[in-house]
């Protein structure tokens, strides 16, 4: 592993296919694969995140022993700071990407949500007072 040092963030995503979320989250947000061990698993970097993308083949996607099946989904996400939320929202529109909403805005800032390819939700968040 490349790149991984104490002041890394591991997060683990359940993805349906390894290969489109690789190329979902190198081509669209900003990350690079540091290792791919495909059909199985890959982890992808993006600064101190390193988002472990496990697939169906993956030790963790195997069943549990009351028979659970884990998956995809659910509304925990990571949350990825953008200087220009628009712009942001912009280009990945014109890419095909789809959001759950329009920009929200609150007291700290601006975010919007979309999925990648699995379901797994993606925050894209602009601190307020950035222009």
């Amino acid at each position: 592993m490349t790149g991984i040092t104490d002041d890394t963030v591991n997060v683990r995503y359940l993805v349906d296919d390894v290969q489109a979320a690789i190329d979902f989250y190198t081509t669209h947000l900003g990350f690079t694969v540091n290792t791919a061990f495909l059909p199985a698993f890959a982890d992808v970097l993006r600064g101190n995140l390193r988002l472990l993308l496990s697939g169906p083949a993956s030790s963790a996607g195997r069943a549990m022993p009351d028979g659970r099946v884990p998956h995809s989904g659910g509304w925990n996400r990571i949350h990825l700071i953008v200087a220009d939320i628009d712009a942001e929202v912009a280009r990945l529109q014109a890419a095909g990407v789809g959001f759950h909403s329009g920009v929200v805005e609150g007291p700290g800032g601006r975010q919007i949500v979309l999925d990648d390819p699995a379901g797994n939700p993606v925050e894209l968040f602009q601190p307020a007072g950035t222009a």
